[in-house]
């Protein structure tokens, strides 16, 4: 009896998993396994909210596979001990795995590869499990990688995305011990508006959203306070959901709203694709302008709290807190706010996020913070969202700011979006601060600092 070992990273599924596909194939009998890794823990990757989500996902993943005659084999530690030391036991020909572009996943991969070279295990790294399409796979002439986004979509909507595979009907598991999956329960400090994991609430979120709300999504999109948005990110940060497979479904229902949404997902592949050829961009600038970043703990803190005195930007900070996700809107304005309003260093708000976003991801969370701050792929790096503007823009009529900051659930819709403007008696009696720098003063700095 041949065995493989299917080690899952981020693709928590079953439908449409070429990893999965090939081990099957390739032996008898397979180890589904998922290893609580030392490391994750060790670069504080593993923040409450995306571990209780993974807890969702590992219990969703397990239940699917012993309906298939399967489970899952769960370890702790080191991932790459763990692997050598089921691949021994076992006596794997095989370890099959996802590629990733973090350094983190590159890492994984090559000391993988030592500890299994000579083992009679070999390493099948699988490509576009993660991203639609394969970081790497599409360059412009004498470049790595597309450092604009737009040649890049022309390119990525050319190419085409890989076919969908099956979701396997049985799954044949070698006998070997498993740990038991943590329980969401156990886990503390959880946001306490978190969603669901697990493929099986993906996949009916997805089916909910291909029905309904991708036609309206190219208008809707930035309607902050109706949420007109998938919802589906998280579930493709951990794989629960294949990018090829929901970019498939979305073209063929149609509409304009659908291309609109698919864009959005190559948006996704194009931070990839960036992070594989850059991995120091998770940490540097990607093109530096030579900041010289502010430091105010007083004006820091208010942003981390939701009380900078501009109501868009403290609602989507305070959903952040309370859901641990943001509308991308409010991600554009919170972000823009920080790092040219403020001028504080993008890497600050950029850790803030990792550790409360359960999509949290570095690709696209570290490049959409870049992107933000003038410093990544933008091509107008000094640009500055003015958060009025955006509010009464986006959230006309003040549901968003209402909802998340209820401190001015009574204020009209005139003054929700400029409450220092409100008649100084009513100004009194409100429990909100005062704006904590006038934006005409922000923008001036920056432009200095920047030399604009």
């Amino acid at each position: 009896m041949t065995v493989s070992i299917v080690l899952f990273t981020s693709d928590l599924r079953l439908h449409d998993n070429p990893v999965l596909c090939a081990a099957l194939r390739d032996a008898d009998r397979i180890v589904p396994l998922f290893v609580y890794d030392d490391g994750l823990r060790a670069t504080g990757f593993a923040v409450p909210n995306r571990r209780a989500f993974l807890a969702d996902c590992l219990e969703d993943l397990d239940s699917e596979l012993r309906k298939r005659g399967g489970r899952l084999v769960v370890r702790g530690g080191d991932v790459v001990e763990q692997v050598r030391k089921l691949a021994k036991e076992t006596e794997a020909v095989a370890l099959h795995v996802a590629g990733g572009v973090s350094r983190y996943a590159t890492r994984r991969e090559e000391r993988l590869r030592g500890a299994l070279e000579g083992s009679g295990c070999r390493l099948v790294v699988h490509d576009a499990v993660i991203t639609a399409v394969t970081p790497g796979e599409l360059l412009p002439a004498g470049k790595d990688h597309y450092a604009v986004f737009t040649p890049y979509f022309r390119r990525w909507s050319a190419a085409g995305v890989r076919d969908v595979v099956a979701a396997p009907r049985k799954v044949r598991v070698a006998d070997v011990s498993s740990d038991p999956v943590l329980p969401r329960a156990e886990i503390t400090g959880v946001s306490p508006g978190l969603d669901t994991g697990g493929e099986s609430t993906g996949r009916r979120l997805l089916r909910a959203w291909l029905s309904g709300g991708i036609a309206g999504y190219e208008d809707g999109q930035d309607d902050v306070a109706g949420d007109a948005t998938s919802r589906l990110s998280p579930h493709l940060h951990f794989g629960t959901l294949s990018a090829a497979e929901v970019v498939h479904r979305a073209l063929r229902e149609g509409s304009s709203g659908a291309r609109a949404f698919v864009r959005q997902l190559a948006w996704r592949d194009f931070h990839h694709q960036v992070l594989a050829a850059r991995p120091q961009s998770a940490a540097r600038d990607y093109r530096s302008h030579g900041d010289r970043w502010r430091t105010d703990k007083k004006e820091t803190a208010a942003w981390l709290n939701g009380r900078t005195g501009y109501p868009f930007v403290d609602a989507a900070m305070r959903q952040l807190r309370h859901q641990g996700w943001m509308h991308n809107r409010g991600r554009l304005v919170v972000a823009s706010f920080l790092t040219k309003t403020l001028y504080v260093d993008w890497r600050v708000g950029a850790r803030h996020f990792l550790s409360l976003l359960v999509d949290g991801d570095v690709a696209n969370n570290q490049m959409n913070w870049q992107w933000a701050a003038g410093t990544g792929t933008d091509t107008r790096p000094n640009r500055v969202l003015n958060p009025v503007i955006q509010g009464k823009r986006f959230d006309p009529d003040g549901s968003y700011v209402r909802r998340w900051v209820p401190e001015l659930a009574d204020v009209p819709k005139r003054y929700i979006h400029e409450p220092w403007k409100l008649p100084d008696k009513d100004r009194a009696r409100l429990d909100y601060p005062d704006p904590i720098v006038e934006l005409t003063e922000g923008r001036a700095r920056f432009e200095q600092a920047r030399g604009v």
